[in-house]
């Protein structure tokens, strides 16, 4: 068997068009904490303790295509694993009542369970899925 020439995921980086609204996403309603900007780029790098994102602002929003997972190439979604099924609950009641949120299910038994898992989509259109692994 080959060895991993690799080690883990580092950052996730995302394109998104509405870039203080998809911050906002992750540090007001999940809590997640911003790293830095860089305003020439524009850019905000946000990150829960475990993992950080990228978040880089494209440049004409107004005119940009919306996100299209069922048929162009590119990110289907991003999975967040949660620690509980409370964790589950509560992300779900808090995305529930926020502006440009949409929850394309709540949480739901993955496959037979235990596991389970609920997806939405943030600000700027991409797929977040937020996973319990039920063990």
């Amino acid at each position: 068997m080959k060895l991993p020439l690799t080690a883990g995921t580092h950052h996730i980086g995302l394109t998104v068009s509405k870039l203080e609204e998809t911050a906002s996403f992750f540090t007001e309603l999940l809590g997640w904490h911003e790293v830095r900007r860089d305003p020439d780029y524009p850019a905000v790098f946000i990150s829960d303790g475990n993992i950080m994102v990228s978040l880089w602002q494209i440049n004409d929003p107004e005119n940009a295509p919306p996100f299209d997972f069922k048929h162009k190439p590119g990110l289907h979604h991003v999975a967040l694993k949660v620690e509980n099924q409370q964790a589950l609950t509560r992300i779900h009641q808090i995305i529930s009542h926020a502006k440009d949120i949409n929850i394309e299910f709540a949480p739901e038994l993955l496959r037979h369970g235990p596991a389970m898992h609920m997806m939405c989509t943030e600000p700027s259109g991409l797929r977040v899925e937020f996973i319990w692994p039920g063990n």
